[in-house]
C-alpha cells in the first residue's frame, strides 16, 4: 500500500514537472537558435551554460560540482562521462566554461527541436551499426580536436538501463592516443534516479557532477587502446561510486 501510494505521488508530481521542463526547453533552444543565427556557437557558449541551468531548473534538478573544472586555455578536451540521462548533456555543458562539440547517435539528428539545436552545435552524427560510417565519423572527430575543439562523449555509447555503468566503446580511445587530447573523466550522480530511461516520470532532486583529474597525454601514450579504456572507465566508476571496476595492467 505504501509503495502504491508513493507511485502514485510520484506519478502526480512528475505530470506537473513534464509541461514546466518541456516549457524551459522549447524556450531555451529557441533563444538559442535565434541568437546563433547572429553569433557563432563558440562565442554563444556562456548563454548554452546558462539555459542549460535553466532547463534543468525546470525539470526539477539542483546541480552540485565536485573537483576543478578545467580551464578551456589548457584544452582541448575529451570530455567523458557515464550516461545516466536525457539531463546529462545538460549538467555538464551547464557547468563547464567552454563550448564543446559532440558525436551522437545519427538518429538523434532527426528528432524535432533537438536534432536541430545538436546540428547548429556542429555535433558529428556516427552511425553505431556501420564500422566504416563510425570510424569516419570518429575522423572527423579527430580533425575537430587538433583545430582546438573540445568534445563530450558518452564512452558507453548509450544510456544505462540499470544504473550501473555499461561497456566502454573502444572507438573514441582511438581517437585520444591519435590525437593526444587531454581526458577529462566525469562522474555523474543522481541521473539516473532523476529520469531513467525505461521510466516516464522525472523525479526532483540533486544531481552531482565529479570533475576527476585530467588524463594527459604523457600518463596514455604507450597504453593499448583496451588498457586506456580500462583505465579512464575506473576512474569514472570511482567517481560516479559505481562498484564494477575492471582488472588491467599498465604498460611501463
Amino acid at each position: 500500500m505504501i509503495r502504491f501510494l508513493k507511485n502514485i505521488s510520484s506519478s502526480i508530481i512528475a505530470l506537473i514537472i513534464w509541461p514546466i521542463a518541456l516549457t524551459t526547453f522549447i524556450i531555451s533552444v529557441g533563444i538559442y537558435l535565434f541568437a546563433a543565427l547572429f553569433i557563432s556557437p563558440k562565442r554563444l557558449h556562456p548563454l548554452a551554460r546558462l539555459l542549460s541551468r535553466f532547463v534543468l531548473l525546470g525539470a526539477g534538478q539542483i546541480i552540485k560540482m565536485e573537483g576543478k573544472i578545467p580551464d578551456p586555455k589548457n584544452g582541448p578536451y575529451l570530455y567523458l562521462f557515464n550516461h545516466q540521462s536525457l539531463l546529462d548533456q545538460f549538467l555538464i555543458v551547464g557547468i563547464i566554461k567552454e563550448f564543446v562539440s559532440a558525436v551522437g547517435a545519427d538518429y538523434q539528428f532527426s528528432w524535432p527541436i533537438w536534432g536541430r539545436l545538436i546540428k547548429r552545435l556542429g555535433a558529428i552524427p556516427i552511425v553505431r551499426t556501420d564500422l566504416t560510417k563510425a570510424i569516419h565519423s570518429l575522423t572527423l572527430a579527430e580533425d575537430e580536436i587538433r583545430k582546438g575543439t573540445s568534445f563530450l562523449i558518452a564512452p558507453e555509447g548509450t544510456r544505462t538501463l540499470t544504473g550501473k555503468m555499461g561497456e566502454f566503446k573502444k572507438g573514441l580511445f582511438h581517437l585520444s592516443l591519435n590525437t593526444g587530447v587531454t581526458i577529462i573523466p566525469i562522474g555523474l550522480i543522481g541521473a539516473f534516479r532523476a529520469k531513467n530511461k525505461d521510466d516516464w516520470r522525472i523525479y526532483p532532486g540533486c544531481i552531482t557532477v565529479k570533475f576527476g583529474q585530467p588524463v594527459y597525454r604523457t600518463y596514455y601514450k604507450k597504453m593499448s587502446v583496451k588498457e586506456l579504456r580500462d583505465d579512464i572507465r575506473n576512474r569514472i566508476a570511482v567517481l560516479c561510486e559505481d562498484d564494477s571496476i575492471v582488472e588491467h595492467k599498465k604498460n611501463s
